[in-house]
């Protein structure tokens, strides 16, 4: 009896070892966790060899699937909107053209546009001909700073995390030398899956048109953005060079 007792017990230890859920990314990496709470954003668990240590919070895309421990499975992020055309075929075929191929704009929207507006702040340095021209026209000196806002749409995100953006970004220098000096920057730019980002697009100033380049990231903490990033505008025989600082957080 003692040993069908002993025998009862490891087979309800080993059962409760399998309850866990698996967790696979759309990396492919698979995950033995329990799945505590799934969002319309994110996905929430604690590691199974860890269930004492801290909630782990990944971003709903980046999730294949989920195997549940009672053995049901679900899609979420990329593997559901690959599943989009293919199901709006076969419910509305009429939308289909008459050649049977698809043309850009008749398929699904991939992503929802996701919003990343905020502040702005930094400085901007003068070099060359650029300052030249700004002391005997404006009467400013090289280094001026930048308050101004930034307008960030996110058009589309691909699986792999590679995001397209619309950046606008009006800005105010000279204030602390008595100056109002507006300039208007339009990036079209692309951001990679870990946050580093490039953009390029028309800037306008008092000093005239020209192109705007940029490169910049982003660190994240409780779900604030900090963004950095350092913007080129060459022209006149000099360039400009700006390093903008902020904060952002994500809206629809």
């Amino acid at each position: 009896m003692s040993r069908l007792f002993l025998l009862l017990i490891v087979l309800l230890l080993s059962v409760g070892a399998h309850a866990q859920d698996l967790l696979t990314k759309t990396s492919g990496e698979e995950l033995q966790v329990k799945v505590l709470e799934i969002t319309p954003t994110d996905v929430r668990y604690k590691r199974t060899d860890n269930p004492d240590g801290p909630m782990i919070t990944i971003r709903r895309y980046d999730v294949f699937m989920i195997r549940y421990a009672n053995g049901t499975k679900e899609l979420l992020g990329a593997s559901m909107l690959s599943a989009r055309p293919a199901a709006a075929s076969t419910a509305a075929p009429a939308t289909v053209p008459a050649t049977g191929s698809l043309v850009p704009g008749d398929e699904p929207p991939a992503y929802e546009d996701i919003h990343l507006n905020g502040p702005r702040l930094g400085i901007t340095v003068l070099a060359g001909g650029v300052a030249t021209k700004a002391d005997r026209e404006l009467g400013v000196n090289p280094f001026l700073t930048q308050f101004g806002w930034q307008f960030e749409t996110r058009i589309f995100r691909m699986p792999n995390g590679t995001s397209g953006l619309l950046e606008i970004v009006p800005l105010i220098g000279g204030l602390e030398q008595g100056k109002f000096l507006p300039s208007l920057n339009a990036l079209i730019g692309i951001r990679g899956p870990k946050g580093l980002e490039f953009g390029l697009g028309p800037n306008v100033s008092p000093a005239g048109a020209h192109i705007a380049l940029a490169v910049g990231t982003a660190f994240r903490s409780n779900g604030i953005n900090f963004p950095v990033n350092f913007a080129v505008v060459p022209g006149n025989g000099g360039a400009r060079f700006s390093l903008l600082f902020g904060f952002n957080s994500r809206t629809r």
